[in-house]
């Protein structure tokens, strides 16, 4: 007979990684606290190594019971499983949110936005597609696809949006982020404008080829943006 285990649903399935404390009713010498290994198993005084991942904390507690029962060290024990450290239904969330760590999925926070809800949001910086690696491969998932479901030992990781650099003649030099269909025009605004000193007819691009060398062009103002764009206003002549 297994007890009720009062940690968590006993529908719960153990994984890998995930703690429990396993109590033999009556038998306090027979209480255990253990790390489910990467064979899916823990240690128990007198029948040894039991197997556990896949199992409910109830069917876990049933199998324990009958492995001393079989043994003959109890005739009707009663034994209760519950889950302490739930690390198998657990994620990482890295790079460009407010609180990086570790989080646990459940019935209502398995969903890429409630995890990263969860981490704090994405920071200002952060991108709108963030990565998934998930069985050794990496998805690439919108943030706004808010039905994209986690599972337990995937890894999150928000890199930085990317971003466009401008210098010269305007009031806010420095790197801002490259919005959807942006042109020069539209960066220029986003650096606080041109400056009285500068011109919109001298404009240049430094852009980087195919080999990776940056070249530097001439730029019209409804030109596209690119990420890693280096945009320069120069000073007019006049």
């Amino acid at each position: 007979l297994a007890l009720a285990a009062p940690a968590l649903a006993q529908t719960e399935k153990l994984g890998i990684g995930d703690a429990v404390r396993v109590t033999v009713h009556q038998q306090a010498d027979l209480t255990t606290e253990a790390r489910i290994s990467e064979r899916g198993t823990i240690a128990l005084p007198l029948i040894g190594e039991v197997k556990l991942a896949g199992l409910s904390q109830a069917e876990a507690g049933a199998r324990i019971a009958e492995d001393f029962k079989r043994g003959k060290f109890l005739k009707n024990p009663q034994v209760a499983v519950a889950i302490t450290t739930l690390r198998s239904r657990q994620v990482s969330v890295l790079g460009a949110v407010a609180r990086p760590g570790r989080y646990a999925l459940d019935d209502t926070s398995s969903k890429l936005a409630d995890v990263i809800a969860a981490a704090g949001g994405i920071t200002a910086a952060g991108d709108d597609t963030v990565t998934v690696i998930r069985e050794g491969k990496e998805h690439r998932i919108p943030v706004l696809r808010k039905s994209f479901e986690l599972k337990g030992g995937e890894t999150i990781n928000v890199e930085r949006a990317p971003v466009f650099y401008i210098y010269g003649e305007v009031a806010r030099s420095g790197a801002y982020r490259v919005e959807p269909n942006m042109t020069v025009m539209q960066a220029i605004a986003a650096g606080g404008g041109i400056t009285p000193r500068g011109s919109e007819w001298r404009l240049k691009l430094r852009r980087a080829n195919e080999k990776g060398k940056l070249v530097e062009s001439s730029a019209k103002l409804q030109d596209r943006v690119r990420p890693d764009d280096v945009i320069i206003v120069k000073e007019s002549l006049f």
